[in-house]
């Protein structure tokens, strides 16, 4: 199991990055006790100049972390051919409850490694450092997440054998499992569709709002308002979307949508609508920054871009929840 390409790629990756952020970690440390921007010591200078280049390859790091979760749903569905009873990547998962974990760790690190990433480009760009000890500090307090993701993922693959009947998507996400994936297959149609489109409406009004700059508030209300379009939008497409795509009324399990006969249309979205989220985070979130002179000005142009983007992408994620809902066999039963 261990010599499959994709589990070799992501262990690597991950050991990779744990070794680049434990290289680092005695530089963060040292920058969190010693950084002082008014001086120009020999200690200050250096660590001016180390710190471009600690920075670079964190970012290079976190990033591969960020792509591996959509390799790891790629390689666990790619295993399932190997198990009895399993359809597509819940059957591995089931295979070594452990996978589940993994993927949790996976989210976490897709929605807050970004967080960081845009912390840093913020740093850098002043040119001052004004907020090199926070940046450092939230890596600190990330860098478990990373080390956790390694550790899980060779408890994982090491736990799962081909010999093991697993069981298959159809009985987590259906109406009669008793997890939490079978109270939101049960949940109708007729009460998701409205709840999506009425969540939507509020989400790309506040995000309108926010760009046109009227209300500060409105950036706050568009960050506030990202968790609760992150989870209706996992309600959406356990609901009702996977049954569009399958046209199949029973059929709830949103890993199907990851394979080849629905065109893997997963991965467009679920980035779409986790690109979204997360930029829809970042203005609220970092507005508090723009109060420093240094940073005025460029948090100002990146709320902007941040805003667009997140129009742009939950635009992107609208059409792929929508378009078998209107193109569909399915789409009246449905309604």
């Amino acid at each position: 199991m261990i010599l499959h390409p994709g589990v070799l790629g992501l262990l690597i990756g991950g050991a990779v990055v744990v070794a680049l952020m434990a290289a680092g970690s005695s530089l963060w440390v040292r920058i969190l006790r010693a950084w002082d921007p008014s001086s120009s010591s020999e200690e200050q200078l250096g660590l001016e100049r180390r710190t471009h280049l600690v920075s670079a390859l964190v970012g290079v790091a976190l990033w591969i972390e960020i792509g591996s979760a959509l390799l790891f749903i790629h390689t666990v569905d790619d295993l399932h051919e190997l198990f009895v009873g399993a359809m597509c990547a819940t059957g591995s998962l089931n295979a070594n409850p452990i996978g589940w974990w993994v993927l949790a760790t996976k989210a976490a690190m897709v929605l807050l490694f970004p967080v960081w990433l845009a912390l840093n480009r913020l740093d850098q760009r002043a040119g001052d450092y004004p907020v090199v000890r926070l940046k450092y500090g939230l890596l600190l307090a990330l860098s478990p997440i990373a080390l956790a993701d390694l550790v899980l993922q060779i408890a994982y693959f090491r736990g799962i054998r081909p010999d093991i009947i697993t069981s298959c998507c159809g009985s987590l996400f259906s109406e009669a499992s008793d997890h939490v994936t079978g109270d939101l297959a049960a949940l109708p149609a007729a009460g998701t569709m409205p709840l999506f489109a009425a969540v939507s409406a509020v989400f790309l009004g506040a995000l309108a709002w926010a760009r046109l700059g009227r209300r500060p508030g409105s950036k706050v209300a568009a960050a506030v308002l990202s968790p609760v379009v992150l989870g209706v939008g996992i309600v959406a497409i356990i609901s009702f979307v996977s049954v569009a795509y399958y046209e199949l009324p029973t059929h709830h399990c949103p890993f199907d949508l990851f394979q080849a006969g629905s065109h893997y249309v997963g991965y467009p979205l679920v980035v779409s609508l986790v690109v979204a989220v997360v930029a829809a985070l970042l203005p609220g979130l970092f507005q508090p920054l723009g109060r420093r002179p240094s940073l005025s000005a460029l948090v100002a142009d990146s709320e902007r871009s941040w805003i667009t983007v997140a129009v742009a992408a939950y635009g992107c994620f609208i059409v792929f929840a929508v378009w078998p809902l209107v193109f569909g066999n399915l789409a009246w039963e449905l309604m």
